[in-house]
This record gives C-alpha cells, structure tokens and sequence, in this order.
C-alpha cells in the first residue's frame, strides 16, 4: 500500500523549505554566525551557488515527500488528528534520523557544538514548517 500525499502540500512544504534556509541563513540572522562557524567565505568570487540549491531543492522535495508518507501512515495507525500525526512524525524524523546524524558527523569532524546545534535547530524550525504545511493540507478523503 501506498500512502496517500497530497504532492501540492508536498510542492509547498520544499519551498518553505528554501524559504526558512534563506531567513535562517541571512547574514542578518545566523548566516554571518554560520559561516564564521563552517568556515564558509560567503563573498569569495566566482562560487556559484546554483549547483547547491538544486540539490536542496530536490532533497527538500524529498524529505517533504518522506514526511507527508510517514504523516499519513502515523495518522491511520494511531488515528486522531491529522496535523498533530504530521508535526509529530516530523519531530520524530527530525530527531531520529536528521538531529541524531548530524550530532555523530560534527562529532567525528570535530566541527564547532555551536555549529551543530544551529544546524540542527535550523533543520528542526524547518521539519515542523513541513510538518504544519502538511498536517494542514491532507490529501482530500483521509480526514
């Protein structure tokens, strides 16, 4: 079986996606922080960031695909709320499998504590967008 995604609610959720890097991102936010951090030149010449937003877009896509899935299947086994099945699918991926590899890769590349927890927040404000995006915009006959 598979389960039933509404790919308009998936569609908007990857580009809130790339909306929440872009905010979260901002060297008025946390960019200048991040970079600093990463040890990212954000002004060096001639680097194109085309290739890197595609690959976001088209992970994004994924990942909005992946939770609005689990969103579904959560929802029919445990019943209840379509939106709460969804933000809490999206805190539990987040969790399981973004948080916790993030964590374990910056922890072998002895990158910066600082860095991984903005990252993963970051990776978490986005889950829980997609996650409401998706909770509520169910696909027409699940709820």
């Amino acid at each position: 079986m598979v389960p039933e995604i509404n790919y308009w609610a998936v569609l908007l959720a990857t580009a809130s996606s790339m909306a929440v890097g872009a905010i979260w991102y901002a060297r008025g936010v946390f960019g200048t922080r991040w970079a600093k951090l990463a040890k990212v030149d954000m002004d060096r010449p001639g680097a194109s960031a085309v290739l890197p937003l595609v690959v976001t877009v088209l992970v994004s896509f994924v990942s909005a695909w992946v939770l609005a899935g689990a969103s579904t299947i959560a929802w029919h086994f445990y019943g209840g709320s379509y939106l709460w099945s969804a933000l809490l699918t999206a805190l539990i991926l987040w969790a399981g499998f973004t948080a916790a590899r993030f964590i374990t890769h910056d922890a072998f590349e002895g990158r910066p504590w600082s860095l991984t927890l903005l990252n993963i927040l970051h990776e978490l404000v986005t889950f829980v967008v997609m996650g409401l995006i998706i909770g509520l915009w169910p696909t027409a006959g699940t709820v």
